[in-house]
């Protein structure tokens, strides 16, 4: 267990819209927003840190389906406005999209040396049975934990059901349990117990503090297709010639397989040789693509197709989006999308 000394820090939380922002009011029974500039009237919990926390509220709030790249970037710029002025970030949000903004987030700010959490819940926080005051309590403590004057978790996290994960690491696994969210290749970086126990073995620390720089722009010319037995070629094919297409998350069988019909790898050679960058993935839960491992993914390799190892989808859409933003060549977009950026892959 790691002392911190975290009695005067400041905490912006900023609330996006999701579950967590509800009260039942009782007078009608029915669910309301919370007054997120009233915060610590609806959790007093949060009395108890002498923290500074102040909090901004999105308008209108959003269900996280409706989240796009314009969300991200806002909450980006909203931090980015405020990081001198904070010790960390709590971001409030909708789980459904959660792990996809936390992974968007972990591109855009380079040098980061503080803590952003998201956090979320899977019933409103007015309601009695709540997970949300507990989600939210404990962000906030992480938010604000420093050793050394230095903050304990300078990343992009997820905190749900008494587990940090990094943000681009997790993956909504449940839409009914409090755990709804896991990180099954990499470890959880803190775990809230009796006490807060920091696994920092595992916490990215930055070894030259350099200038936080925000990078917001992405392409949304991409799409994530699934393989599954019987894929119609016509299908695959007007998928993969659509027009402005730019970039392919493929969701593969176990370590990156496909079918080994010839038409499905000319389909692929085509769209590589028209400049789509085309990033494999595995559909299973845990584990790698190992591209050349079995016949059936040593076509995809020698095609041209990019090993995506380790990266959930969410890592994998939102860096492919990313990177596709700079306006890299496409062999330099192939490039990063092997390279460890923040921590997302295990290289």
């Amino acid at each position: 267990m790691i002392k911190t000394n975290q009695e005067k820090a400041s905490i912006l939380i900023i609330y996006t819209g999701g579950t967590i922002g509800m009260v039942q009011r009782p007078t009608s029974g029915t669910l309301a927003p919370v007054k997120f500039d009233q915060i610590k009237e609806e959790v007093p919990e949060l009395n108890k840190f002498n923290y500074n926390i102040k909090t901004i509220t999105f308008t209108p709030a959003l269900d996280s389906s409706n989240v796009t790249p314009a969300i991200w970037v806002k909450i980006a710029r909203t931090i980015e406005k405020n990081y001198n002025q904070f010790d960390g970030f709590v971001v409030l949000h909708g789980t459904d999209t959660m792990a996809y903004t936390a992974s968007a987030l972990s591109y855009m700010f380079e040098n980061l040396d503080k803590p952003i959490i998201l956090t979320g819940s899977q019933l409103p926080i007015g309601t009695l049975r709540t997970d949300g005051k507990e989600n939210l309590i404990t962000s906030v403590e992480i938010a604000a934990a420093k050793e050394n004057g230095k903050s304990l978790v300078p990343e992009v996290c997820v905190y749900f059901d008494f587990k940090l994960y990094r943000g681009n690491r997790t993956v909504k696994r449940d839409a009914d349990q409090f755990s709804a969210f896991h990180s099954v290749n990499y470890p959880e970086l803190a775990v809230a117990g009796v006490d807060i126990r920091y696994r920092k073995e595992f916490i990215h620390y930055p070894e030259n503090k350099g200038i936080l720089k925000v990078n917001t722009n992405f392409d949304d010319h991409v799409v994530i297709l699934k393989m599954f037995p019987g894929i119609n070629q016509k299908v695959f094919n007007s998928i993969l010639c659509l027009s402005g297409l730019k970039g392919i998350v493929l969701e593969t069988f176990g370590a990156g397989n496909v079918p080994t019909t010839r038409w499905l790898i000319n389909c692929v050679k085509k769209a590589i040789k028209n400049n789509i960058v085309i990033l494999n993935v595995t559909q299973c839960q845990g584990g790698r693509v190992s591209m050349g491992q079995y016949e059936t993914s040593l076509e995809l390799l020698k095609a041209g197709v990019v090993s995506g190892k380790d990266l959930t989808t969410e890592a994998a859409i939102t860096k492919l989006m990313f990177l596709l933003g700079q306006e890299l060549p496409p062999e330099q977009v192939k490039f990063y999308l092997n390279k460890n950026l923040r921590g997302e892959i295990s290289e």
